[in-house]
């Protein structure tokens, strides 16, 4: 198989390590807006490096994965639709809703495959914390905490590219809350504090939120998040039902202590961000888009998946700023 991958910044560099290592990949064809980086990338993995992302759809490739830059991805999913090519596309699929439909709409009259890039629903412990949900093991499900913290905000100028930490950080809680309840949200209630640094309030962004969700069989989530914490990378779900209580992603290098005398002490290694934390998680989905692309397995994260929780994103901004309780049925589905 001959894929070709466009952005070769952080995660797309790692993308390339691990296309690059995979059975079933015969080539590879990387390029990014940075020549040179693309180049040197090429060069260290043993790949080929295209002067453009143009030429990814030129040379015969069977399939793109694209992690360029977020405002890119619309019109390089469009693109592959056009071509007839299967896309994996790190989240977002565009920044707003109009851009996201259209970009899904593309692909829905091609009749291609478009794979989204969320990561954590091939992470270890949300995959039994999934299968205990759905085995009843927790009895009724009434209760679910999660928590996404960054240790340190983003450079500035990425603040008004990102979307926004509803959409750019939080939406990965709320596509995995529905992933591993089997549950839709049908309400939020959202607040956000840019009393942090400055360049959150230059930038219209809150550098901390709390949402509270409810799901349509009646059990209440929350889920936090932050761009300031100091003890480092630390994702969690607390999953409490009438018969057990669960937690995901706490262990050895888990950022927190207890104030307890006999409890745990902090972490002597904590995770320092995501791509440490979710390194096998990230090989593990594109060995899911291989095997999709040979036509083994059925598609893990579709499209339609993204969109669900963009509209969560989209209803807790709506929430934020108005103040008040939001139905997700208040944002557009199509």
């Amino acid at each position: 198989m001959r894929i070709g991958l466009i952005g070769t910044g952080r995660i797309g560099t790692f993308h390339a390590g691990v296309l690059s290592r995979h059975r079933e990949v015969g080539s590879l064809v990387v390029a990014d807006a940075d020549r040179g980086r693309a180049a040197a990338v090429a060069d260290r993995i043993g790949a080929t490096a295209a002067p453009s992302a143009h030429e990814i759809f030129t040379w015969g490739v069977d399939a793109v994965v694209i992690a360029s830059a977020t405002a890119s991805h619309a019109e390089l999913i469009g693109r592959a639709a056009r071509s007839g090519l299967p896309a994996f596309c790190e989240k977002p699929i565009a920044l707003d809703l109009p851009g996201t439909l259209e970009a899904l709409h593309e692909v829905e009259r091609a009749g291609t495959v478009l794979q989204l890039g969320f990561m954590r629903r091939f992470d270890a412990g949300y995959t039994t914390a999934r299968e205990l949900v759905r085995s009843g093991r927790l009895g009724r499900l009434h209760t679910v905490r999660a928590v996404t913290a960054d240790p340190a905000p983003p450079p500035a100028a990425y603040l008004p590219l990102s979307g926004g930490l509803y959409r750019d950080c939080l939406v990965h809680d709320f596509d995995i809350l529905r992933w591993v309840t089997g549950r839709e949200i049908v309400d939020v209630y959202a607040t956000g504090s840019d009393a942090g640094p400055a360049m959150f309030r230059e930038a219209g962004d809150v550098d901390t939120a709390a949402v509270l969700l409810t799901l349509d069989d009646g059990t209440l989530a929350t889920a936090t998040a932050t761009r300031c914490n100091g003890a480092g990378y630390d994702v969690r779900m607390e999953l409490a039902g009438e018969l057990d209580t669960v937690v995901v992603g706490l262990d050895d290098r888990t950022p927190i202590s207890s104030t307890e005398p006999k409890g745990p002490s902090a972490a002597d290694k904590p995770w320092p961000g995501f791509l440490e934390r979710f390194a096998p998680a990230y090989e593990a989905e594109l060995d899911a888009f291989v095997r999709l692309v040979s036509g083994e397995v059925d598609n893990p994260c579709d499209g339609r998946e993204a969109l669900t929780a963009l509209r969560v994103a989209e209803a807790c901004e709506l929430s934020r700023r108005e103040h008040r309780r939001v139905l997700l049925e208040e944002i557009p589905a199509d």
